[in-house]
Parts: structure tokens; C-alpha cells; sequence
């Protein structure tokens, strides 16, 4: 399964990343509901995306940790 991570919008599509540092535009209206910035897809092998919440807080605590290091 593929994931990807919502870098940011732009008009009517999200940015999104892989981990090969590769783009990919998809349109808002093929997102799932509710999904934001930051957050994690995952992509089916039929391709259904749908949003990985257990990945975007693992990813949100390693960026904390990171920037507590950084700042301290």
C-alpha cells in the first residue's frame, strides 16, 4: 500500500508527497472527508484513498520532537 501526505492545497487540488520527495495534484473531490494538511493517505491497490490517522500522529510527534530538539 502507497502513502502519501498532504503537503498543501492549491485551487482544486492537494498537493500531495511521497516518500521519493515525488508530487502528485489530486483533485479535492477525490479526497476523503475531512482531510487536511499534514495529513496521511493511503492509497489501496485499487485505489481508493482513504486517511491513515495512526500515521499522521506517529508523523505530528516525530515533527514535535524534532523541533523540541531543534529549539532547546
Amino acid at each position: 500500500m502507497k502513502q502519501l501526505v498532504i503537503d498543501r492545497f492549491e485551487g482544486k487540488y492537494a498537493i500531495c508527497e511521497d516518500k521519493e520527495d515525488r508530487y502528485f495534484a489530486i483533485e479535492l473531490q477525490e479526497l476523503p472527508q475531512g482531510a487536511k494538511e499534514g495529513h496521511v493517505l493511503s492509497i489501496s491497490d485499487d485505489g481508493v484513498l482513504s486517511l491513515d490517522l495512526e500515521a499522521t500522529e506517529q508523523r505530528r510527534k516525530r515533527i514535535l520532537e524534532k523541533q523540541g530538539r531543534l529549539f532547546q
